[in-house]
């Protein structure tokens, strides 16, 4: 649950670096936080109005982790919107989201990973 509390609190922060834990345990609470608003909405009978709401609010927080996880490879932001190319932009967008990240601080920052003892 930290993780997604601490995607949240960088609100829209596109600067810096994301491990892959951060960003895939956010998408993880953020799917089941989904169904969890979808359900309440189609109980409560107002289905086109929490779901929505929802949506919106977690937008930035989701795109900032994607930056930052794309700068962890080693490429700019911009990167976010392969995705708009039909098909095959979603599987490269997700390719380059489940690569491990530089081990170096590269041109985004310091690696996000702790330094390991020998």
């Amino acid at each position: 649950m930290n993780w997604y509390l601490d995607v949240l609190k960088k609100y829209a922060v596109f600067s810096g670096r994301a491990r892959r834990t951060e960003h895939w345990m956010f998408f993880l609470f953020n799917a089941i936080a989904v169904v969890v608003v979808a359900t309440v909405d189609l109980v409560l009978g107002t289905f086109p109005l929490l779901y929505p709401l929802y949506f919106l609010a977690v937008l930035l927080p989701h795109v900032g982790v994607m930056v930052r996880r794309l700068h962890d490879t080693g490429r700019s932001g911009w990167w976010v919107l392969v995705c708009l190319v039909p098909l095959v932009g979603w599987i490269v967008l997700i390719v380059f989201l489940a690569t491990e990240g530089e081990p170096r601080e590269n041109a985004y920052g310091p690696s996000p990973k702790p330094v390991q003892a020998y």
